[in-house]
């Protein structure tokens, strides 16, 4: 057993420990089962309601009470936007990558079930991967923003900016066939020495902080390409997410997720060429 697993009192017996462990593993798949429907449902009706070009910074300093704010605030033009994407790129986690990280969570929830602290540590543990997958998100908003503002100022970019589309799919299915996405999906896929190897239960918070920060990293470098594609098909399009998201948590939980790399990667590259060739 790893250290960490039992409190200092000792392990419980088995006959009584096995059902609580089991209704703790239900709780914990409810919880997060839940948290990723709500996500879902609020992305829905938001991309349904007259705010939902909110979902895009495009539509951010349009609106009237967000311009408004934008001027009030020092720095608003900045970080207003950046505040509201913060808000839906982490609905955004919970719908899409939350329920990924399943395997890895309902592993480290056995080996720290015994312990008091363990929903401390759990927290810690998403808290960790979120702060890795939120600084993405901000990073490519970045990116993006800079490219619109670009092409605002660019009348060959406004003509050909498929071919900005084109390059993202492009990207992200030569990205299929690389050797570091499948040395992070290797990590995915092995959840129990992914928290063997971090976890001794020395420092738990910073060692909790750390297996998430380490999950969201590894979970980055596989997802980051297909993450991107949101930018092409449109960050508010739920139904878009919800294939992107499929997709992405059979990469990473499934034992045939593997086999999706030439299809995909085949397919993404063809769109690209495809939006080449047909404009």
């Amino acid at each position: 057993m790893l250290p960490g697993a039992v409190t200092s009192g000792g392990p419980a017996p088995l006959a009584r420990a096995a059902l609580p462990r089991a209704a703790r593993q239900a709780w914990l798949a409810g919880l997060l089962g839940a948290t990723a429907l709500a996500s879902w449902l609020v992305l829905w009706w938001w991309s349904a309601s007259p705010y939902a070009g909110l979902l895009h910074q495009r539509g951010w300093v349009d609106a009237g009470a967000f311009a408004e704010l934008c001027r009030l605030v020092p720095g608003g033009n900045v970080l207003v936007p950046a505040s509201l994407h913060a808000v839906a790129w982490l609905l955004m986690l919970a719908a899409m990558m939350l329920p990924t990280t399943w395997p890895l969570l309902a592993m480290f929830a056995k080996i720290v079930g015994g312990r008091e602290d363990r929903r401390r540590l759990l927290t810690l543990v998403v808290a960790g991967f979120v702060a890795v997958w939120l600084a993405f998100g901000l990073a490519a908003h970045a990116v993006d923003a800079a490219l619109v503002t670009l092409a605002s100022r660019s009348s060959w970019l406004l003509v050909n900016g498929e071919l900005v589309a084109a390059g993202v799919l492009g990207a992200a299915g030569a990205f299929q066939f690389s050797a570091l996405k499948y040395r992070c999906l290797e990590q995915c896929h092995a959840p129990f020495g992914f928290v063997s190897s971090r976890w001794h239960g020395v420092a738990p918070a910073r060692e909790a902080l750390r297996l998430g920060v380490d999950h969201g990293v590894f979970c980055v470098g596989c997802c980051w390409a297909l993450m991107l594609l949101m930018f092409v098909v449109g960050v508010g399009s739920v139904g878009w997410m919800l294939a992107i998201a499929l997709v992405m948590a059979a990469e990473k939980n499934l034992p045939w997720g593997r086999r999706l790399r030439a299809p995909l990667g085949i397919g993404l590259i063809g769109s690209a060429l495809a939006l080449v060739l047909l404009r």
